[in-house]
């Protein structure tokens, strides 16, 4: 049958067109019902084209002219050995049933640098999200975990916190898993990952996970890998993921783009409401928590407390559901903790209802997204065969004045666009 002629022009051309490219490997969706002209089935003509799962369909009112392009899991699968298909398998099914060993053994494989391994993981990563919005439309289209991340200055007591916190929620029931981002040394590359280490109770609860991870130089201390870890965390059962990073200024902006709701954790001598709207920090913020709220500490912390509530009205309004909040707590005493799991679950109702949170973790996805694209492009570059042999020698030229940086990157660039 002549695949042209079952079509209206203009989609002849758009036909040939289709021919002539090389989309092999593609899943081809065109949205309608199931023929394309009465008694022909719509699916049998496009074999020729060498593309899988092809459905082409028409509407009552027409063709529809949007073309869904997407990689199909099986065409992942197939470039896969026998040995590294059961070892993606193992992982899959250890990590659905909640085994610890298999999601440790997963986050690992994702934050691997090794490009095998990449390519492991995003075989992984695709199966788990197929369970994952599975079980999303099971729940009602609700999400399956409530992603928090909590931030603070060093000293603030966000280790004390989740340990307290965590154990909370596990009596009540929830299963938690906290991804404690570590800096990395700038000289040696190590990490002390000792977060595990000071939750000593939470670490021995086996509805709770907690996983450090090195930051390897990422600005703000969010791992590329820490939106993959909370995927697979979600995947492996866990209702509640707190994600604790490197208080340094630029975290809270990164973890924004991850999470449902920013906890921000200020000790009671962290500086005026000025200098808190100056670090730009209490703009991320849906809750405040002044910590060390105890002993000596309450009137300073009463004095804290009153400063960013007034600050937080000079603030705009981020969202139309919720108006940030400043509590007060203490991980020694418990003071406040309840409270503030109140408040916690309240946002999560509120933003929920509102449609804002389904929204939030759509643009989430879309940012991250763009995060990945261009931290691969950039690897792209630097490793370029032709790229390579010219950086050492322009990076000694920028380093004895004989070259401005911009030039030099002017000539990277086009010694790159010229490759081809």
């Amino acid at each position: 049958m002549n695949l042209p002629a079952l079509l209206p022009l203009p989609h002849q051309h758009f036909l040939k067109g289709l021919l002539r490219t090389p989309f092999h490997g593609y899943h081809f969706t065109f949205h309608s019902s199931a023929h394309l002209l009465p008694g022909i089935l719509c699916a049998q003509p496009f074999k020729s084209l060498g593309l899988h799962c092809t459905k082409w369909m028409l509407l009552s009112n027409g063709l529809r002219r949007k073309l869904c392009v997407q990689a199909t899991l099986k065409d992942h699968m197939e470039g896969l050995s026998d040995k590294e298909q059961r070892f993606v398998d193992k992982l899959y099914t250890g990590l659905i049933q909640g085994q610890r060993a298999c999601l440790a053994e997963a986050i690992t494989l994702v934050e691997s640098t090794h490009s095998r391994k990449k390519e492991l993981a995003q075989v992984l990563l695709q199966k788990v999200l197929i369970y994952h919005r599975e079980q999303e439309q099971l729940n009602g289209g609700k999400p399956l975990a409530f992603r928090v991340g909590l931030s603070g200055p060093p000293g603030a007591g966000k280790s004390t916190f989740i340990e307290y916190f965590g154990k909370m929620l596990t009596e009540r029931g929830h299963r938690l898993s906290v991804l404690a981002v570590d800096p990395s040394s700038c000289t040696s590359g190590g990490s002390l990952l000792g977060d595990k280490t000071r939750m000593t109770e939470l670490s021995r609860d086996m509805n709770a996970y907690i996983r450090p991870s090195p930051t390897r130089g990422t600005l703000g201390g969010v791992t590329r890998t820490t939106n993959e870890a909370i995927l697979l965390c979600e995947g492996g059962g866990y209702d509640i993921i707190l994600i604790e990073t490197v208080g340094v200024g630029q975290s809270e902006f990164a973890v924004a783009d991850m999470v449902d709701m920013f906890v921000l954790l200020l000790p009671p001598a962290g500086g005026d409401e000025l200098q808190g709207i100056k670090r730009g920090i209490i703009e991320m913020a849906d809750l405040v928590a002044i910590t060390k709220s105890d002993g000596d500490l309450i009137v300073p912390a009463r004095r804290i407390q009153a400063e960013y509530v007034s600050a937080l009205k000079l603030l705009r309004k981020r969202s139309e559901a919720w108006r940030p909040k400043v509590i007060r707590i203490s991980a020694r005493s418990g003071e406040g903790i309840t409270e503030m799991w109140d408040k916690m679950k309240e946002f999560q109702d509120l933003m929920l209802a509102s449609g804002e949170l389904t929204a939030k973790r759509q643009k989430q996805q879309k940012v991250w997204m763009w995060n990945l694209i261009q931290e691969n492009v950039l690897e792209h570059f630097r490793t370029h065969p032709s790229i390579q042999e010219q950086i050492p020698l322009l990076e000694r030229k920028v380093l004895s004045g004989a070259l401005s940086p911009g030039l030099a990157a002017d000539l990277l660039l086009k010694a790159f666009k010229s490759r081809d």
